[in-house]
C-alpha cells in the first residue's frame, strides 16, 4: 500500500533534495541564531526571512517518543508495531521520525543517543535514525 506523498514547495525543496542527496539539511536564522525544522519561508523565532539553509551532523538525542501497535491508516498496516520518535539534533532543531532498530520501544530511552540513517521508501528518502552504542 502506497502512504501519503508530501507537498514539495519552494520553501521545502532544500530539504528533500537533501535527504535525497545524503545529507538532512536544517533552517538557520542569520538574524537571531535560530536552528528549525520543519521548513518554513521565515524563522519561527523572529519571523525573519533571512534564513539558510545548513547540513546538520546526523547526531542527536531522543526526547520523547511513542509506540503504535495498532494502524490508524492503511499504509502502515504492514509497519506494526513501529514507534514515532522526538529526535532533537545536536544542532538544535527536532522532528518526527521513527528509530529504525527498537520498533517496539523497548530499547528507547530519553537521553538516547542517535545516528541518523536515510531510508528509501517510494522513491522518497526519509530522515530515520538508528541508536548508537557505546562505541560510537
Amino acid at each position: 500500500m502506497t502512504f501519503p506523498m508530501p507537498e514539495i514547495t519552494v520553501a521545502n525543496r532544500p530539504y528533500w533534495d537533501g535527504l535525497a542527496e545524503g545529507e538532512l539539511r536544517y533552517q538557520h536564522c542569520r538574524a537571531c541564531d535560530a536552528a528549525s525544522l520543519p521548513p518554513r519561508e521565515r524563522c519561527p523565532a523572529c519571523l525573519s526571512d533571512e534564513v539558510e539553509w545548513r547540513v546538520a551532523n546526523g547526531l542527536g538525542q531522543i526526547i520523547s517518543w511513542v509506540v503504535y501497535h495498532r494502524a490508524y491508516a492503511p499504509h502502515l498496516k504492514d509497519k506494526i508495531p513501529y514507534n514515532v520518535t522526538i529526535v532533537e539534533l545536536d544542532e538544535g532543531p527536532r522532528l518526527l521520525t521513527n528509530v529504525v532498530d527498537a520498533p517496539d520501544g523497548r530499547r528507547l530511552f530519553t537521553g538516547a543517543r542517535v545516528a541518523l540513517r536515510i531510508e528509501t521508501e517510494q522513491g522518497l528518502s526519509l530522515p530515520r535514525f538508528s541508536l548508537m552504542t557505546d562505541d560510537g
